[in-house]
């Protein structure tokens, strides 16, 4: 199955690499997206822009690719069984934890952007509600509870994402704990410039007003 697995991991990498903030943007008028903002390709960054719309379908797409490599996967591949690490799983649901982490992998280091991408939280997302959506629901409620409590945008993804592998350590098979904390490990580094943001107090609060 070594060969399969190679081409999930590959399929999901480039279906995660396509930014479709940036392509949203330059279709809608707004140029670059780089070059507002944070400079990132990411739905929080597009907000920026004050379109609405064009931030939540950022997220709807984001989240779709990721999510799409792992459905794909998880279909196409046998439920036959394999071990991995010493963990007993089946190869779809290995096939399918391959293609949507590098999808979300995809979407932060895309070839196509000098391996300059987002931060991967809707990607995750995605990647999560396709493989286990119980945990996808636990983690979109502590986004939303600290998103309307705190109005941090960075601050919320980072609660969810060191929330998620607690939660599916004890929801999940092992498996699926050890690719999410991986995951959740990646979002986390990612916002490395956030936390150091929150921790002076620096940090941009989510903002619902269009941009003048």
């Amino acid at each position: 199955m070594t060969l399969e697995f190679i081409l999930c991991a590959a399929g999901g990498y480039l279906a995660g690499s396509i930014p479709f903030g940036l392509v949203l943007c330059f279709m809608a008028g707004y140029g670059d997206i780089r070059k507002i903002g944070s400079g990132n390709i990411g739905a929080t960054n597009v907000l920026r822009t004050g379109n609405k719309f064009l931030a939540l379908l950022t997220v709807l797409l984001d989240a779709f690719k990721a999510g799409l490599a792992a459905f794909t996967a998880f279909h196409l591949l046998p439920d036959t069984a394999v071990t991995v690490w010493g963990i007993d799983t089946t190869a779809n649901v290995l096939g399918s934890l391959i293609a949507g982490s590098m999808g979300v992998i995809g979407h932060n280091f895309p070839v196509w952007l000098k391996f300059k991408g987002g931060k991967g939280v809707a990607s995750a997302f995605g990647f999560i509600l396709m493989t286990q959506w119980q945990i996808a629901v636990i983690a979109l409620i502590v986004w939303l509870v600290m998103a309307f409590t705190f109005r941090y945008s960075s601050l919320s993804a980072l609660t969810a994402a060191a929330a998620m592998p607690v939660v599916a350590f004890f929801m999940c098979p092992p498996v699926y704990a050890v690719f999410y904390t991986a995951i959740a490990l990646l979002v986390i580094v990612r916002h490395h410039a956030n936390i150091s943001r929150l921790a002076a107090g620096t940090e941009s609060k989510i903002s619902f007003k269009k941009k003048a």
